[in-house]
C-alpha cells in the first residue's frame, strides 16, 4: 500500500479516510481503501465499441487495467489532459479499475458527524452512488461510493470483466 497516502493515521477508528480530487470546479472524495495508487495520465490503447466514457486500457505491470474518464462519465465539459491530471488505480472486488480525474489533492480524515446526507437534487451523479456530502472547514467534498458505481450495470466495468 502506498505510505505515501496514509498522511493522517493518528489511531483507531476515529474517522474515515478520503482522498480528495477534482473533477471540474467540483471537489470529491473516495474511500482511501479502495486507491491502490495514483499515476500521471498516460496513453491509452481504445478498444473498439466501448463507451465513451471508458477512453482504454493500460498494462500495469502485466495486468490490463480499463481506465474511465469521470469528467466524460458524468458529463462534465470536453476533458483535457496537462501535468495535473492523474489516474487513480482503484481496487474494487478484486477487479483493477482506473478513473482519469483533473487533480488529486490530499487524504482528509472525516468523523461520522461530518458527513452529511446528500440533498436529493438533479446531479450528475445519481445519488445512489453517493455516500454524502463531507464537510472540513470551508471545504465541501462530495463522497462518492465508488464500489457501487464502478460496479453498476450503466458502467459495465466489473460484469465484462468477469466474463
Amino acid at each position: 500500500m502506498n505510505d505515501v497516502l496514509k498522511t493522517s493515521a493518528t489511531g483507531g477508528e476515529t474517522g474515515n479516510e478520503f482522498l480528495a480530487f477534482k473533477l471540474g470546479k467540483e471537489e470529491y472524495g473516495i474511500d482511501i481503501l479502495k486507491v491502490q495508487e495514483i499515476r500521471g495520465y498516460e496513453a491509452v490503447t481504445r478498444i473498439a465499441n466501448a463507451p465513451d466514457f471508458v477512453k482504454g486500457v493500460v498494462n500495469l505491470r502485466g495486468i490490463i487495467v480499463p481506465i474511465v474518464d469521470m469528467r466524460i462519465k458524468f458529463n462534465l465539459g470536453e476533458p483535457t489532459y496537462d501535468q495535473f491530471t492523474v489516474v487513480i488505480i482503484l481496487n474494487i472486488g478484486g477487479r483493477v479499475v482506473g478513473m482519469v480525474v483533473d487533480s488529486v489533492s490530499d487524504v482528509i480524515t472525516l468523523a461520522a458527524e461530518q458527513i452529511k446526507p446528500a440533498p436529493e437534487m438533479g446531479t450528475a451523479f445519481n445519488t445512489d452512488y453517493l455516500i454524502g456530502l463531507g464537510t472540513l472547514d470551508e471545504r465541501m467534498l462530495i463522497l462518492v461510493d465508488i464500489d457501487k458505481l464502478m460496479s453498476s450495470s450503466e458502467m459495465g466495468l466489473i460484469e465484462t470483466m468477469a466474463a
